[in-house]
């Protein structure tokens, strides 16, 4: 198994089936990993606590919702200062259309997933938000042109 020594297998199989469906009741979960309700139960609790489940979402189909383009953005930044890059990564969470965010390393210090819903969309963001965001220095973006393979489920 990868991960932290501290799980076992009943632990990976809970956490694999609600990678799968997060939807099931405990019941459904305990027959599907070999527990009984209660166990179930604890151990997912245990789960929570340590921070290894972090919440429940439904995932939404993107394009159903007129949200039809999908951009990473590459952003450099002016400076390396610690403020510098904590108001940047605060002003990040401001920005709905901002999925996603990641330090980098290499000639590019951010990486954004952005979500919009047409490519107008995308330059009017760009040039009224992203550019502007604290101590930017620069923004490449590339267009997603087809979305090949997408989970959120992890490789455990």
């Amino acid at each position: 198994m990868t991960g932290s020594s501290n799980l076992d297998d009943f632990d990976y199989k809970i956490l694999r089936a609600l990678q799968q469906n997060a939807e099931y009741s405990m019941t459904e979960l305990g027959e599907k990993v070999g527990l009984s309700h209660t166990p179930c139960w604890r151990r997912g609790k245990k789960l929570q606590q340590q921070g290894i489940i972090q919440g429940k979402v439904i995932v939404l189909d993107p394009k159903q919702l007129g949200l039809n383009v999908t951009v990473y953005a590459y952003i450099r930044i002016k400076d390396h200062l610690e403020e510098s890059l904590i108001a940047f990564e605060s002003a990040v969470q401001q920005v709905a259309e901002i999925v996603e965010c990641y330090s980098t390393s290499g000639e590019k210090d951010y990486v954004l997933r952005v979500v919009v819903s047409s490519v107008e969309h995308y330059e009017r963001l760009l040039k009224q938000t992203l550019a502007h965001l604290p101590n930017v220095a620069s923004v490449n973006s590339n267009f997603a042109l087809k979305r090949v393979k997408y989970t959120s489920n992890l490789p455990i």
